[in-house]
């Protein structure tokens, strides 16, 4: 007997091996589904049969929907496995594959999304797509028996134009991917473009743009801090912290353990897709950092702390990695495990307690949820709710933490959402990043030392003996070469943990990485980077990804490493990469700059003021550490920061950096060389004059890209 009738015999499918937890979800369902690979595709050839492709992931709450009336039915699983091959891709693991077919989805359909649902031929090229689909026909829906009756139907009877619609659709994709030529130069104008159409959208009501559903979008946020401090437009910050202050408000915060869920169905931000994901919180670590650090207000600093607790709490493995997401399901029901009903809080509390309680996060009778549940949320601040309460604030304060400490307790015992253990190189890359920023702001060592032991883990474990950065981990299985994600996204978290720790060898393995980015996805003829490095011929295009959308772009990110690296190091050919790069997308980008805000924070750096600082002295000396906490404490987005200690041990920092070697500490006293717009300013020997440098900054409109 062999594999293939051991597996069957035991109830398993062809993902029965698969390390996914989104695919091992399938790997029993009666659909005899393939992961992707050479098998399913020469199957689907040798018995002529039609292609049915099912993109999703294991905390997808509408993945969750379609398998459970389609993918674990028999009847549906009868026909799919007669006239179709079907093959499961997890989106977190292969975005390569789901680059492109959500882009034909959302050329055919004008929308996309997951669970992503396409029919394509054993060529791999796709003739009809759409999102989740009923098991019957249901409000305006087809139902998925039908479709995939009908799809078969049109494979037997009318299979050329089946093929000539795939193709007329690959062609399309091709040429698509092909138009990403240079265009008009960016400038300060864009800058400015950008921040208008942001202010167009923002609501001022709930904060954040648009309606329903909303995104949390922190790369929109950050580039207006930076539009801020560039303009002084007050109504930029006046977004930023109202969206800021909404979202912690609300119901898209976890109010009880922490965290951000990944978006509102709703504009009050009230109701949650409760999932949680990585990249999410560490994105938005990163704004409420920045935001602290360019007003100096404490409660956004509170918030980074509270998400950096949950990751270092929920999301982080023994070995030092963080796990993906956390599932919205629970006991077969979105949010159950977050929800709560005011019996039991009154049980618990008593009835005084619960009703300060019930008020402070609106857990009423009736509920503000279905069937009287209710979601934590804040409906007014704490300073407003001690005065309506006519209570010392700080008492309450302490009162109000006691019981969301209970309340967690309790919700501990609960059946906890399915939590996805991978580990992505890529969303890795972001928390590394996220925790240095911490680190560098707030000062406190746990971030530095939780950023250190990820990038180590990550840098032993997901790279292999040639360098190739590989994408994912889990239970100790390494698979697929990593992609401009990556790459691009570590390399970020590299560069900021150097900044916070000064170990040279984290600057090193950045320019290491980048080089071999550069290597690997680098287009020679119309500059960018591609998504997927050389040697991968398994697609049926090659993209170039830069908008900016729930994750900033590889290219995005990657443009404002080079600048960043360039001047770290003093390497020319570093800057001009940069400048390709932006100017490889210029057409692109202008046509919408709202929609490339990540990119926008490159070309605000290279645009300038940027600023190159070097501290020279002794680290341990208490001058040396109050002036790297004055740079490390302020918004200085536009900076690169270097470490030249006092002494014989420089030589690797002098061979990346051969300019610090001349910068020596004055008289044997700390001292900041500030260098900015390619000219440097008399050297620094005391903390006034230094926080009056870094003060001070020349903008200039003259600059394009």
């Amino acid at each position: 007997m062999d594999n293939n009738e051991n597996r069957t015999q035991r109830g398993y499918n062809h993902l029965v091996h698969e390390k996914s937890p989104y695919l091992l979800q399938h790997a029993q369902n009666p659909v005899d589904w393939y992961p992707w690979g050479d098998e399913a595709f020469q199957r689907a050839k040798e018995e002529n049969k039609p292609i049915f492709l099912s993109i999703g992931y294991a905390t997808c709450h509408w993945c969750h929907v379609m398998a459970h009336e389609s993918f674990e039915d028999e009847e549906v699983a009868l026909i799919l496995n007669k006239y179709f091959i079907a093959i499961k891709v997890d989106r977190e693991e292969r975005p390569d594959i789901d680059h492109v077919y959500m882009a034909v989805c959302q050329s055919l359909t004008g929308r996309g999304g997951w669970p992503l649902s396409i029919f394509m031929t054993p060529e791999k090229k796709p003739f009809f797509t759409g999102t989740y689909f009923p098991k019957t026909s249901r409000m305006g829906m087809p139902g998925f028996i039908e479709l995939l009756t009908h799809m078969w139907e049109l494979w037997q009877e009318d299979r050329k134009r089946v093929i000539g619609s795939s193709e007329e659709v690959t062609n399309a994709l091709q040429l698509q991917a092909q138009s990403s030529l240079p265009g008009d130069a960016l400038n300060p104008e864009t800058l400015k473009v950008a921040y208008e159409q942001l202010l167009n959208s923002f609501d001022a009501t709930w904060g954040g743009f648009g309606s329903a559903p909303k995104f949390p979008t922190p790369h929109n946020l950050t580039f207006l801090l930076r539009w801020y401090k560039r303009s002084g437009d007050s109504k930029a910050l006046e977004i930023v912290e109202k969206t800021l202050e909404s979202m912690r408000k609300g119901g898209i915060f976890d109010q009880i353990g922490f965290g951000f869920h990944r978006y509102s169905v709703d504009e009050r931000w009230l109701v949650p897709h409760f999932e949680k994901m990585l990249y999410d919180q560490a994105l938005l670590a990163i704004t409420y950092t920045e935001a602290y650090q360019l007003t100096g207000k404490k409660n956004y600093a509170r918030v980074a702390k509270e998400i950096f607790t949950y990751v270092l709490r929920d999301m982080t493995s023994p070995e030092g990695g963080f796990y993906s997401a956390e599932d919205a399901d629970s006991e077969g029901k979105e949010g159950l495990f977050y929800l709560w009903k005011q019996e039991e809080v009154k049980k618990q509390f008593g009835e005084d307690l619960d009703d300060l309680l019930g008020r402070f996060y609106n857990i009423s009778a009736s509920g503000n949820f279905e069937n009287g549940f209710s979601i934590p949320h804040i409906p007014v601040s704490p300073e407003s709710f001690a005065k309506q309460e006519g209570r010392e604030l700080a008492k309450l304060e302490v009162q109000l933490e006691s019981a969301r400490k209970r309340l967690f307790e309790i919700r501990v015992k609960r059946i906890h959402p399915l939590k996805d253990d991978k580990i992505l190189t890529s969303w890795n890359g972001l928390m590394i990043a996220a925790l240095a920023k911490g680190y560098q702001a707030f000062g406190k060592k746990e971030y530095a030392d939780a950023a250190e032991k990820a990038s180590d883990f990550i840098l032993k474990k997901l790279r292999k003996a040639d360098g190739r950065i590989m994408r994912r981990y889990r239970n100790g299985d390494v698979a697929y070469p990593g992609y401009l994600d990556d790459y691009a996204f570590l390399v970020w978290g590299l560069i900021e943990l150097y900044e916070a720790t000064f170990k040279i060898h984290y600057i090193k393995e950045a320019l290491t990485i980048n080089q071999e980015m550069i290597n690997l996805f680098w287009d020679p003829q119309n500059g960018g980077l591609y998504f997927t490095g050389k040697g991968n011929e398994e697609l049926i295009i090659l993209s170039k990804e830069v908008y900016d959308g729930a994750l900033p772009s590889g290219n995005s990110v990657a443009a404002l490493n080079l600048i960043r690296l360039a001047r770290m190091t003093g390497k020319i050919d570093l800057e001009k990469r940069a400048d390709q790069l932006i100017k490889a997308f210029s057409l692109q980008v202008k046509s919408h700059p709202q929609s490339h805000t990540q990119f926008m924070g490159a070309l605000d750096f290279m645009i300038g003021p940027s600023k190159e600082i070097v501290v020279a002295g002794d680290p341990l000396h208490e001058t040396t550490q109050d002036m790297i906490n004055a740079v490390h404490r302020g918004f200085l987005p536009n900076k690169v920061l270097l470490l030249r200690p006092d002494g014989k041990e420089n030589a690797e920092l002098f061979s990346l950096s051969p300019f610090t070697e001349a910068l020596l500490p004055l008289s044997e006293h700390p001292t900041v060389y500030v260098c900015e717009q390619y000219m440097c300013k008399t050297p620094i020997t005391t903390i006034s004059d230094l926080k009056k440098s870094l003060e001070d900054s020349v903008f200039t409109d003259q600059q394009t890209f």
